[in-house]
């Protein structure tokens, strides 16, 4: 349950849907289902392994490959925490949206209530980082405590909120679906959703939209699989339990488009807008297009708004305590902090850094953050992850303890899948990630990117560097 919530956060809701219709949409399915099968389950399987037998961080199981691969740990776990300080930023704007959804106080129109008071005009540059979005800014500080206090205390109270979280989340995001299938117009949007451009095929595009999907959806080599998996006990089918979170994972985001799609296809037919002039994706679909959606709903809209935006917060919460667990894991591993000590640490600092992006200069900040972490770091990560563990650990080590237990066996196959069609790939993508991003930034933007870079050798450096204080710990496992 963890793990399916670590898996289904916002790119769920507000990404997939848009992804599918733009890269093909029923043709889309076929580079989709191939991810799946040659870089999602492998790349988990592998994590799985390494966090069941080693029942360490990722930095402490790298470290015993080589001591100075111990960087490539905090870097990942660096990056995690990274994204969880924007990502709680996120989830305060979908706090405040769950209350005003209850009036409809974003008013007539949605978009110039975004702008002027969640990101207070959206800057883009650093003009108004010394304005405090005052509601956002207090609703975050409550969510990192919030998150602290389901974090902080034992492993047990974090898999009591997941159970109670996850089956609500797939709940309520069934009755918005089924109701979404009843609204006039709705078929309008799934035509759109699901017409297949079969010629996209041919296209280097919609492979890499499907790879990029996968890798970002399922949070691969974010060593949040490799940190629950360590808690998991000795009689566990690893690739089973890998194959429930990708296709619980899969499933919600299919039919949740299929959601999305249907209201879309309700609002064109209300407005007169053609479906390209609604679709989209990120921000502007959840706190612009859904609140004018649910302006020309009627009175259903008070049920149905809260419900929806009460989806995005669970699926935004269950996600970020995962992000939190990764660095405070890795955090007591070495340095033999308690729970409590590391949990509260990086909660500090994480409240620190959310509160600079609740400003005016907040959303410019995500913007960078967020295209740059997916398109730079985590992206790395992975290659770097399977690079280490397939060529110098030795991926084939790890076969015997995933095929113990599991109903499933891996061999030959998932074995060359790391070593070389994993790298492969996803090498290609990073370059054309790179490229794109040096293309179409300005200097600002790379000047803050530079800085960010020098952030991810210096401070996974002096971490690596730090002597660890729980060395016979880390001899016994």
């Amino acid at each position: 349950m963890a793990m399916i919530g670590a898996a289904i956060g916002l790119g769920n809701i507000w990404r997939f849907s848009y992804v599918l219709y733009s890269q093909g949409g029923g043709a889309f399915f076929i580079p989709y289902i191939t991810a799946i099968v040659i870089m999602g389950i492998p790349f988990l399987i592998m994590e799985y392994a390494l966090g069941y037998k080693f029942k360490d961080s990722l930095s402490n199981i790298l470290k015993k490959v080589k001591p100075y691969f111990e960087f490539i740990g905090w870097f990942v776990a660096f990056l995690v925490f990274l994204v969880l300080t924007y990502y709680v930023v996120i989830i305060g704007w979908d706090c405040l949206y769950l209350i005003l959804s209850f009036f409809k106080g974003w008013g007539a129109d949605p978009n110039m209530y975004f702008n002027n008071n969640i990101i207070m005009g959206g800057s883009e540059n650093f003009s108004g980082i010394f304005t405090p979005v005052i509601p956002v800014s207090i609703i975050t500080i409550v969510l990192w405590i919030i998150i602290w206090f389901i974090s902080h205390k034992s492993l047990d109270n974090l898999s009591k909120v997941v159970k109670v979280l996850i089956p609500t989340l797939f709940i309520i995001m069934a009755f918005i679906i089924i109701y979404a299938v009843t609204l006039p117009g709705h078929t309008i949007g799934l035509y759109a959703l699901f017409k297949p451009n079969w010629s996209l095929l041919l296209d280097i595009d919609i492979w890499l939209a499907a790879f990029g999907q996968i890798l970002f959806s399922l949070s691969m080599g974010q060593a949040i699989a490799l940190t629950y998996a360590s808690y998991l006990s000795d009689d566990v089918k690893l690739v089973d339990n890998v194959l429930y979170v990708v296709v619980s994972n899969s499933l919600f985001e299919i039919f949740t488009a299929v959601g999305v799609f249907s209201i879309l296809g309700f609002m064109c037919l209300q407005s007169g807008l053609p479906i390209e002039d609604v679709a989209t994706s990120g921000t502007g679909l959840l706190f612009i297009v859904f609140p004018q959606i649910f302006n020309i709903m009627g009175d259903v809209a008070y049920i149905i708004a809260p419900l929806f935006f009460l989806c995005v917060l669970f699926a935004g919460i269950t996600s970020a305590l995962a992000f939190l667990e990764v660095i405070t894991n890795g955090v007591s591993m070495k340095f033999g902090y308690s729970r409590v000590k590391s949990v509260t640490l990086f909660s500090i600092i994480g409240v620190a850094i959310s509160l600079i992006l609740t400003t005016g200069a907040g959303n410019y900040l995500i913007t960078i953050l967020d295209t740059y972490l997916n398109q730079f770091g985590i992206l790395l990560g992975v290659i770097l992850q399977a690079v280490v563990i397939g060529w110098l650990y030795g991926v084939e080590k790890l076969t015997s303890i995933i095929n113990e237990n599991s109903t499933i066996k891996v061999g030959r196959l998932w074995i060359l899948t790391i070593k070389m069609i994993m790298p492969v790939i996803l090498s290609i993508m990073w370059i054309f990630g790179i490229f794109d991003l040096i293309a179409s930034e300005d200097h600002l933007t790379l000047t803050i990117e530079a800085i960010i870079t020098i952030a991810f050798i210096v401070v996974p450096c002096i971490l690596t560097i730090l002597p660890s204080k729980n060395s016979e710990n880390i001899e016994k496992n």
